[in-house]
């Protein structure tokens, strides 16, 4: 291995160490309380080694989200081989209600948290491409069902920002603690309920 491959290989592992402390900090304080210091502390290295790799504590976050949505779709791409998109389609939302269950920090930082968006928003040539990836997959899903014949009379955009929004509500409400603040009788069970009500909904139209 020659010298500049040795240094790439060195700066990738510290990236990764920065990476890797950043989410412990995160999962164990929340966004707010992870900074760039903590960070450094957690490594043993001065803040300013770390300002080498990312411009500001939003960098970071958005290179976590970054990787929380390559785990989302990545689990939702193993459903490729499921013929019927209908069945599919039904499939992929108990795999994301899974994610956001088994993973409410990183589902917060995906789709809640505004440190991921600020930092697109600060930097013009991104877009929101682990997103929109992960909404292709979706609309590429719905699309198929309409080719055929489910779904008659809808838009293939807004039927799956509808579907995607609906699931996501009952996603925030039951990791967020709302659902526990409303009484239901089958509390433990409201959310995979009301998803199965949902599915029923998709499988009349």
């Amino acid at each position: 291995m020659g010298i500049n491959d040795r240094k790439e290989r060195e700066k990738e592992e510290l990236r990764s160490l920065i990476l890797a402390a950043a989410r412990s900090l995160f999962l164990e304080k929340g966004v707010e309380k992870t900074s760039i210091r903590n960070i450094a502390d957690k490594i043993e290295y001065s803040p300013g080694i770390i300002y080498h790799y990312f411009k500001d504590k939003n960098e970071i976050f958005h290179s976590l989200h970054q990787e929380g949505f390559l785990q989302l779709l990545g689990k939702m791409k193993v459903l490729g081989t499921v013929e019927n998109p209908l069945e599919r389609l039904k499939a992929m939302g108990k795999i994301y209600m899974s994610f956001a269950k088994e993973n409410p920090d990183m589902y917060d930082l995906m789709f809640i948290k505004e440190a991921p968006i600020d930092h697109i928003a600060h930097h013009k040539e991104e877009d929101w491409k682990e997103g929109n990836n992960t909404f292709s997959f979706l609309r590429s899903t719905v699309q198929e069902c309409i080719d055929i014949g489910n779904f008659k009379g809808h838009d293939v955009e807004a039927l799956t920002y509808m579907i995607w929004s609906t699931v996501h509500g009952m996603v925030s409400l039951r990791i967020r603690g709302r659902c526990e603040a409303i009484y239901f009788e089958n509390q433990d069970t409201i959310m995979e309920e009301a998803y199965l009500s949902f599915t029923k909904i998709l499988d009349s139209f």
